[in-house]
């Protein structure tokens, strides 16, 4: 237990995140070739947030390798604005719409790109990964 009274999961041994960093990388790579706009997520610096793809390593022992795609901040802002605001489900704004079918269209076109360059890949866990793609590993 943690001093605050909870378990928190367990993190991914060195190694594992070692092998990780080396998959995020070659995902990268390959992304990079078809021309997709990428760049590793959370190494810090200006350009987290910006658009295009986004492969990052979660450090938990569940975790893995996960590619995600940010529109312009523009259109990630509309959406969010008007979620905070409360919508009726039934009736999305076209903003959100908007967004939600980009983000459905890009995550297929990553699975596509990377299964295609030979990497095993999947839909995420959309509870925990919303809708990020999974790395899962690589044979040329």
């Amino acid at each position: 237990m943690t001093e605050h009274g909870f378990d928190l999961p367990p993190k991914a041994p060195p190694e594992v995140i070692a092998q990780r960093n080396a998959l995020a990388e070659e995902a990268c790579h390959a992304l990079a070739q078809a021309g997709i706009p990428v760049r590793r997520g959370g190494l810090g610096g200006e350009s987290e947030g910006k658009p295009g793809a986004e492969v990052h390593v979660d450090p938990l022992a569940i975790g893995g390798v996960l590619v995600e795609w940010n529109t312009e901040a523009e259109l990630t802002t509309a959406a969010v604005n008007l979620l905070e605001g409360g919508v009726d489900p039934f009736a999305l704004p076209y903003a959100i719409r908007h967004y939600e079918t980009i983000q459905a269209c890009m995550r297929d076109a990553l699975l596509g790109i990377l299964a295609s360059a030979g990497f095993h890949v999947e839909e995420a866990d959309q509870h925990t990964y919303g809708s990020a793609v999974h790395v899962k590993g690589f044979q040329p």
